[in-house]
């Protein structure tokens, strides 16, 4: 009875303590929270709903459209309904919703600010003394929401749902990924280069594999196999099975040579690294995408570009809500004659005008040298100029 009480004992105090935790961890919350007042709540409301429904909106006409134009594909390949719905557009509706997401983001601040304005109701929050700074806190605080989920969505799990869509279009939609490639040599570390006459990635296997390993310039050793291929359920990487090979081993004027039939090695290659599909920056991650970038930089690998530019561009892309919607509210905060029409063109306009910055710019990286952390936030750097003019001739 008495170990029971002792146990008993222990426990209330251990809720107690968890109580407590609890507790004030909500009086944090509460406190952070404080600051923001009814008004605050109401705008940040109708941001995001309003953001919400022209995504659901816009999102909806586009599948329509696509459904339109690819059901002869669907029908032509027998393609399974329960792949084109969880396959195909359960990850296309994320893709293009992120990919979008500053249209979203400036058409949603000039509908409902437009609105606001047309009933009178921010001349009532400027006539009581309120600043143009301090109405646009919540609409920062939304546009610091939606860059924080944009910004996860893009780097870790749309990433995952674009494997899943290139693979479904590849088998429905006949847009074949490339699946070889020949003449590839690559510096898989300091010294060691590779060689594979002719690679098949659906099968994972080289063939005509040869392996050079250098010292101060001179050859050290040569491997040459007739056939590699990368062990696919093996728990460590760079694991690959090599067949009919021979080694050569040099060392002063001697020669030492071994053969077999087949021979376990590590070797510090992927298949990835192997063949190059169009869009193929867009399947990786963001951590991803920089040990990938890091890898081929140390190879000294000059396909890099379209890798960092997508690097980047994830993260200017979700400080574009930041600015887009500081230039929507300067330009729909004022009441005017005519309703919301005008700033609605001109939202449209200067949206349509970024994603075609960004699209512009990336080429230019890959083509032209620039480097890929100023075409990616070259959009940012004029529209924040841009933004700092309409927020000058903003209402005070």
């Amino acid at each position: 009875m008495r170990n029971d009480n002792g146990i008993m004992k222990k426990c209330r105090a251990s809720l107690k303590k968890g109580g407590k935790g609890l507790r004030s961890l909500w009086n944090r919350l509460r406190s952070l929270l404080s600051f923001l007042k009814r008004m605050d709540w109401y705008i940040i409301n109708k941001f995001i709903g309003t953001y919400v429904y022209s995504i659901l909106l816009i999102i909806s006409v586009s599948i329509v459209f696509d459904v339109n134009e690819n059901l002869a594909k669907f029908t032509t390949f027998h393609a399974p309904l329960r792949a084109i719905v969880f396959d195909y557009y359960a990850n296309f509706v994320p893709y293009f919703a992120n990919l979008f997401s500053p249209l979203f983001v400036f058409i949603s601040v000039i509908f409902f600010t437009s609105k606001l304005a047309g009933n009178s109701e921010i001349i009532a929050m400027l006539a009581c003394g309120m600043s143009f700074k301090r109405l646009l806190r919540p609409y920062l605080i939304s546009a610091a929401l939606i860059a924080v989920l944009n910004f996860y969505l893009g780097a870790y799990v749309i990433p995952k749902g674009t494997v899943v869509r290139h693979d479904f279009e590849s088998l429905y939609k006949n847009n074949k990924k490339n699946t070889s490639a020949s003449n590839i040599q690559l510096m898989v570390d300091k010294g060691v280069v590779a060689y594979i006459s002719q690679y098949d990635d659906t099968r994972k296997t080289g063939y005509g594999f040869a392996l050079y390993k250098f010292d101060n310039k001179k050859l050290v050793s040569q491997m040459n196999a007739n056939v590699i291929q990368y062990d696919t359920i093996s728990d460590s990487r760079y694991h690959w099975k090599a067949r009919n090979y021979k080694i050569r081993t040099l060392k002063g004027m001697r020669e030492q040579i071994t053969s077999g039939v087949e021979i376990d090695t590590l070797i510090q290659m992927e298949p990835m690294d192997l063949v190059f599909s169009k869009g193929q920056q867009e399947t990786f991650t963001s951590p991803e995408l920089l040990r990938y970038i890091s890898k081929q930089q140390e190879r000294g690998s000059s396909n890099v570009v379209q890798y960092e530019v997508e690097y980047h561009k994830r993260i200017a892309s979700s400080f574009a809500s930041f600015i887009l919607t500081i230039i929507g509210v300067s330009l729909s905060s004022r009441k005017r004659k005519g309703g919301m029409g005008l700033y609605l063109g001109i939202g449209l306009a200067l949206s349509f005008a970024y994603i075609l910055l960004q699209t512009v710019s990336a080429t230019f990286a890959i083509n032209a040298d620039t480097p890929p952390i100023l075409a990616a936030w070259i959009p940012n750097l004029l529209y924040t100029i841009i933004a700092y003019f309409c927020y000058r001739q903003a209402p005070n």
